[in-house]
């Protein structure tokens, strides 16, 4: 299967070489040399990251944390040049599923990856049936966290899917902001609540025959 897998480490001649190993293996890898490039990136949401938790500009337990706010399922592998229980530990809290110590021979982590993606994206249908939600025009795959109209498939991020999930299985509920924030985003967030209101624009913007309600003063709902 084709994975795209994202490769964050600041020693470029270390990245040189796993970019090669990884590649190897037939898949498609995007290599960043610090941290900030990589945020960046996070919304293309990957199948996989590699981070290296050391880096110039920022460590990896702050991208690790973006990431995660942006797609909790994705899964992470940690590298790192410090090989204590606490970064170890403490990458596993975040959301990490594996950590490797360096330095480690090019072949584990391939080995480590091929394994973690068989784990994560098992291709037995008999496990990954998907599901199809029908809505007007729009038919949701809860599996593939795709959306399309008619044929066409609909460029949507893992936040505006989340939203659009949560009004097809409410529907006619109504909801607040603030209900919205802790759905979404977790009761742990802490930010203006107007992020909802961009969040409920760009929905509508990518699938306009939805009937979403404003409720002034209060939230939103989608209308049957």
């Amino acid at each position: 299967m084709f994975y795209n897998i994202y490769l964050v480490e600041d020693e470029e001649n270390l990245n040189n070489i796993l970019t090669s190993y990884l590649e190897k293996e037939v898949w498609k890898v995007t290599s960043f040399l610090n941290g900030r490039e990589a945020e960046e990136a996070i919304k293309n949401q990957p199948h996989l990251w590699i981070l290296d938790i050391m880096l110039p500009d920022m460590d990896g337990y702050e991208l690790i944390r973006k990431i995660k706010a942006d797609n909790n399922d994705i899964p992470v592998i940690f590298i790192s040049a410090r090989d204590e229980d606490l970064d170890r530990i403490l990458g596993l809290e975040m959301g990490s599923d594996d950590y490797l110590a360096k330095p480690f021979l090019p072949r584990e982590l391939v080995i480590r990856t091929k394994k973690l993606l068989k784990r994560i994206y098992n291709n037995d249908n008999s496990i990954n049936k998907s599901k199809i939600i029908k809505i007007d025009e729009y038919y949701i795959d809860e599996e593939k966290r795709s959306v399309k109209e008619n044929d066409k498939e609909i460029d949507i991020t893992s936040k505006e899917f989340d939203l659009l999930i949560l009004f097809i299985k409410n529907s006619s509920t109504a909801f607040s902001r603030e209900q919205i924030l802790d759905k979404i985003w977790g009761q742990d967030y802490f930010g203006n609540d107007r992020v909802v209101d961009d969040l409920i624009r760009r929905l509508r913007k990518k699938a306009p025959k939805l009937k979403i309600e404003t409720i002034y003063g209060y939230g939103y709902r989608l209308c049957e």
